[in-house]
């Protein structure tokens, strides 16, 4: 049976530095240092990778690249936090890139940070990548092995046949093979769960244990926990219910909505973390 992988970015990035800071650069000539410490003790949290760089024309500066599983509207301050902090504690400028890679419907994603305090401006301008947007093709062509694990969400990448050669391409190098549970979380989105299961030829449940996965289930929680309300909790389950069992997880939505008892929403919101199937869930319904 698989095991769960390693998917940190700086794990992803790591099998391939310099294909991946010539791709997110789009500079040719470019030549990898090492992947830097990007931990800051000022802030909370550790932005995704930092890696020392050199080209011809611009010397040695720092790529900074923040991977985001879904876009959300504090990104630009936080990659002028990131940038500036980085750049403070390394000496060096910054070329900050921020991968978006789950859709986000009807949101313009800004390029660049600016404030205004008192005729004193500020501006942070960034790269930003929309994995959506990126042609699968590229990932065979170039090659750019990091991105084998997100073909399914790349444009033209849904398709089952090349959901299967980004597998086999995977399978047979020894350092990508234990990404296959990321492709397999990625391809939930664009094929049915069963499909997927028979693609992969293994147990679903470990694709459960992947932090891809369980960042989504968060995810639902807190879209339904925020608003505090019985509609809240449900958009919350159906978030749950389409990421674990896709279409057929939906069909349980008009049972779900009829109950309007916050403590039974939530034991549900629990179940579905364990259940394994629809029907097992329904008996609980």
């Amino acid at each position: 049976m698989t095991k769960p992988a390693d998917v940190s970015t700086k794990r992803l990035i790591s099998l391939a530095p310099d294909n991946w800071v010539r791709w997110v650069t789009q500079i040719p000539d470019i030549t990898v240092g090492e992947i830097l410490n990007a931990e800051f003790q000022w802030i909370s949290r550790e932005s995704d990778v930092l890696i020392r760089v050199e080209s011809p024309l611009d010397g040695e500066f720092l790529v900074l690249t923040e991977l985001q599983l879904r876009y959300n509207s504090k990104m630009p301050r936080r990659m002028r936090a990131y940038a500036s902090l980085a750049e403070e504690k390394y000496n060096l400028s910054v070329y900050p890139v921020l991968i978006n890679i789950l859709k986000v419907s009807d949101t313009q994603i800004p390029t660049t940070y600016t404030s205004n305090v008192a005729g004193l401006q500020s501006r942070q301008d960034y790269r930003v990548i929309n994995l959506w947007e990126v042609d699968v093709n590229i990932v065979f062509e170039q090659p750019l092995p990091l991105l084998l694990p997100f073909v399914p969400i790349l444009k033209g990448g849904e398709n089952e046949s090349i959901i299967r050669e980004a597998l086999q391409i995977l399978r047979r190098d020894e350092q990508l093979n234990q990404l296959e549970t990321v492709l397999a979380f990625f391809a939930t989105f664009v094929l049915e769960s069963a499909l997927v299961q028979e693609i992969m030829r293994w147990d679903m449940a470990v694709l459960r244990e992947s932090p891809w996965y369980q960042e989504i289930l968060r995810e639902g929680e807190a879209r339904g926990e925020a608003r505090g309300e019985v509609r809240g909790i449900q958009t919350g389950l159906e978030t749950l219910l389409e990421i674990k069992f896709g279409n057929p997880g939906l069909e349980l939505m008009p049972i779900i909505y009829q109950i309007k008892d916050l403590q039974q929403l939530k034991a549900i919101q629990q179940a579905i973390k364990t259940v394994n199937s629809v029907e097992e869930l329904r008996q609980l319904l």
